[in-house]
């Protein structure tokens, strides 16, 4: 009988989490002068740099408004090339 009550709650707590952030949006990515994907890339190479100024300082890592996804695959691109490629771990000497 408890296992059955938690799952309720935990279902409950589920969709209200889906129900709030349902409401969110952003703008359009159409921008004029948006950043594309040079400035992701750029952005990704020197985003652990500015993850560490963005705690003391005003800057974001994330560049907003950008030009959508080919941002985002440029930014990707960017960050696993400062860190040596995602897959560098799985490489054997």
């Amino acid at each position: 009988m408890k296992s059955s009550s938690s799952i309720v709650v935990f279902l409950s707590i589920l969709l209200m989490t889906f129900l709030i952030f349902g409401c969110a949006h952003q703008p359009l990515p159409a921008t004029p002068g948006a950043p594309g994907f040079l400035l992701g890339l750029l952005h990704g190479f020197i985003a652990p740099v500015t993850f560490i100024a963005s705690l003391f300082t005003d800057y974001r890592i994330y560049q907003f408004p950008n030009t959508g996804l080919w941002y985002d695959f440029g930014f990707m691109i960017g960050i696993s090339g400062f860190s040596g490629g995602i897959f560098k771990a799985s490489r054997h000497k």
